[in-house]
């Protein structure tokens, strides 16, 4: 295979700008993709695999520099190795003023996990790597399987294409005066239910994931004429209802949601390219019934998700970006108004849900995988969810030690008669 040209330096999408600012201890914005075999993964064969994904996608050999007005990407010789899992998961990658890959590959058992720092990729760009890097593994280990070709899914295009700036190619031009004064203004809303809990001494995000039939779940969620998203998200919303004091039920609750632009705007990129929404709810407006809950977020995903509405944040995110003013400001400025806007953005969220979608895999390799799974670093209770086949995998990521939420969430579907598997890095 032809080895692609290095990217010398690559300057951040408009997205990955924040995380590099945002990253600490606490909530190291890395997120984890799981794939979980039928067997033990032998090390040696997914090195191998390893050493053959990366001159597919030099994207994942970069580091991240710091310049004097903003963080950029460098190529580097740096040979990723795999390792047996030993961290926390979702540990730091990213270190001030530190030469270090953005991504981990690591095992334990029958798993193999890619952990990515966020700046480098969002979750959809991840998987195309961890499809290719599962692809390879399991060709190098079952000589019997044989493909034509790797699955057209997990490649991303040229190597111009993986590279893509989508924010910056679609942006059509707005006004940052008025964006920023729109989004003060969007800032003055009331304050959002803030779930409280205990944290671990070592700062470790607490995991709980559900694994069950997509098809239950599904059939559950056409029940209450919604998508799996929608229903999911209503089920949250219910859980933490049932989870808050009496006297906090005058509150709202809003959930944020992740956005992949890829469905909106043509794009192959692996780097970031995604939006997203609020959904709010209020108890007092609505009732508090799951019936009562599902219309309500199923008319906001309809409203949230018009492509001019995306269109316009897109925009306004962009043309703050290239004025002028905040060009000229410095790095370290910089950083201060992100983490600065962020405190104030986390007072009108309450938590967060994120739909991978189904993850398709060529029939040839399917026998082999049981299950994938998303995981993510939090600073506050959120879910994301991916299925594979007829398994749906629902992951709550908290840094709190509390489970109440998790236990109503999952015991509400267990009533319905699905059948779920519980696991926990507790």
């Amino acid at each position: 295979m032809k080895q692609r040209k290095k990217i010398e330096w690559l300057k951040l999408d408009n997205a990955s700008k924040v995380f590099p600012a945002l990253a600490n201890y606490k909530d190291t914005k890395v997120f984890r993709l799981a794939c979980e075999l039928y067997e033990a993964v032998d090390p040696e064969i997914l090195q191998q695999a390893l050493d053959t994904v990366i001159k597919t996608y030099p994207l994942y050999q970069s580091v991240l520099r710091r310049g004097i007005f903003w963080y950029y990407l460098e190529s580097s010789d740096i040979k990723p190795e795999i390792e047996i899992e030993s961290t926390v998961v979702c540990a730091p990658l990213y270190f001030k003023d530190k030469k270090t890959l953005l991504f981990r590959v690591s095992y334990y058992n029958n798993r193999i996990n890619l952990e990515v720092f966020h700046a480098l990729s969002d979750g959809v760009g991840a998987l195309k790597f961890m499809g290719d890097l599962v692809y390879h593994y399991i060709n190098f280990k079952h000589d019997e399987i044989t493909l034509n070709k790797a699955p057209k899914l997990y490649h991303s295009g040229s190597l111009s294409q993986q590279m893509d700036d989508s924010f910056g190619r679609y942006y059509s031009g707005g006004d940052a005066i008025k964006s920023l004064i729109e989004k003060l203004k969007t800032k003055r809303q009331a304050r959002a239910y803030q779930i409280k809990g205990s944290t671990l001494d070592d700062n470790r995000t607490v995991i709980i994931e559900g694994s069950m039939s997509a098809r239950a779940v599904l059939d559950e969620a056409h029940a209450h004429n919604a998508t799996l998203t929608v229903f999911i998200a209503s089920l949250f919303i219910y859980s933490i209802y049932k989870d808050m004091h009496v006297n906090s039920r005058k509150q709202r609750i809003v959930l944020q949601i992740p956005v992949n632009l890829r469905q909106f705007y043509e794009s192959e990129t692996m780097r970031n390219f995604f939006g997203s929404m609020g959904v709010a709810y209020y108890f007092t407006e609505n009732g508090s019934s799951l019936d009562d809950i599902v219309p309500c977020v199923r008319e906001s995903f309809h409203e949230e998700l018009k492509e001019e509405n995306l269109g316009k944040q897109l925009n306004g995110f962009m043309s703050l970006e290239r004025s002028l003013l905040l060009r000229i400001f410095p790095l370290p400025l910089k950083d201060m108004i992100l983490r600065t806007a962020d405190r104030i953005v986390d007072r009108r969220v309450t938590a967060l849900v994120s739909n991978i979608g189904r993850i398709a895999i060529p029939e040839e390799l399917s026998a082999y995988i049981r299950q994938f799974s998303v995981a993510n670093s939090a600073k506050r209770p959120q879910i994301i969810l991916c299925s594979f086949g007829d398994r749906l995998a629902v992951s709550f990521s908290s840094p709190f030690r509390e489970m109440e939420i998790q236990r109503i969430f999952f015991e509400y579907l267990s009533k319905k008669g699905i059948s779920i598997e519980i696991s926990s890095n507790r």
